[in-house]
């Protein structure tokens, strides 16, 4: 999606100019992983309007691989940042959107399918399910194609309430039972879901996924259906906007997945590439260099709680002969 936002803090209704960037959940995770170091595809159906090339450009810019179906009536999904003390308003314009029509045809389109042949993980979330129209059959589609290409299908609750609003959330519920990766904040899942806890979500959502729980701002966890459990604190933050860390913090996990990283280093580099985002003014943040991430990645318990993020860069005695390291 393209996105607006008022220059400096300056409310909408008296800005007169906008700076223009892209967001979106599956897009932020997509530009993430890229500048992680994998190789990433991202799908999806865009306007032939001026904001669908915005996002094809951006998205190739920053190296991933834009496999997106273009339609000539429906426009590219926009949204508009409102800056207001805490974190932004969001004002979305989704509603008969080019992506809103997604169906299970567009996974069957030869660079579509291509990709998502040769893919390890495949992520999602909840919005994407939310937006999709009465009858699209996109989210069966994607799971027979698991099961016969063998991906690790990756979903994000990301609770939109206003999407859901007077609406069977069943789509989206059947969609977090069939994946094998959840990520969800516990206070979202208490709003969407009803329980927060690890034993009520396993309880709810079964047997098959791997649960990774971010509880507010203090610390996640990984749940595997084994029983076994890791949790990470999170690192403080000085934060500028909140918006996009969860994302953020989904693609430092699932960068670390794909790379064969354990639980502690994959929950450490989801709290990483997120506290970058947290200290951005965008919906995204270029993650720290690989050696940087490397020794964070490594060092103590003691070196990780010392640690602060802030817009002038990483403060950590696991970094001390590297001063302000970003």
């Amino acid at each position: 999606m393209v996105v607006l936002r008022p220059d400096g803090d300056r409310p909408l209704a008296e800005a007169t100019t906008l700076r223009r960037s892209v967001g979106g959940a599956e897009a932020n995770v997509a530009g993430a992983l890229a500048a992680l170091g994998v190789r990433t595809a991202w799908v999806s159906r865009l306007g032939r309007d001026p904001f669908g090339d915005v996002v094809t450009d951006d998205l190739t810019g920053r190296g991933v691989e834009v496999e997106a179906e273009r339609d000539p009536d429906r426009p590219t999904g926009l949204y508009v940042k409102e800056p207001a003390p805490g974190g932004s308003r969001m004002h979305y314009y989704r509603a008969g959107s080019a992506a809103a029509a997604m169906d299970a045809d567009l996974l069957d389109r030869p660079g579509i399918a291509e990709a998502l042949a040769s893919a390890e993980v495949v992520h999602t979330s909840g919005i994407t399910v939310g937006i999709l129209e009465e009858g699209s059959a996109l989210v069966a589609r994607l799971l027979a194609l698991r099961e016969e290409h063998g991906f690790r299908l990756s979903v994000d609750l990301n609770w939109r309430p206003a999407l859901w609003f007077g609406r069977d959330t069943t789509p989206l519920l059947d969609l977090l039972r069939a994946a094998d990766v959840v990520l969800l904040g516990a206070d979202e899942a208490r709003a969407a879901l009803g329980v927060d806890t690890p034993s009520d979500l396993r309880a709810l959502l079964g047997e098959r996924p791997r649960l990774v729980i971010k509880a507010d701002s203090h610390a996640a966890g990984e749940h595997d259906p084994d029983g076994s459990a890791t949790e990470v604190p999170a690192l403080r933050v000085d934060v500028v906007e909140p918006v996009g860390a969860g994302d953020g913090f989904a693609a430092g996990y699932l960068a670390a997945l794909v790379d064969g990283i354990g639980p502690v280093g994959r929950l450490r580099q989801g709290h990483l590439v997120a506290a970058g985002v947290l200290a951005a003014t965008g919906d995204h943040a270029d993650p720290p260099a690989a050696d940087v991430r490397a020794r964070l990645l490594d060092c103590s318990a003691e070196e990780w709680a010392a640690t602060r993020v802030s817009a002038a860069g990483i403060d950590s005695p696991a970094l001390a002969s590297r001063e302000g390291v970003r």
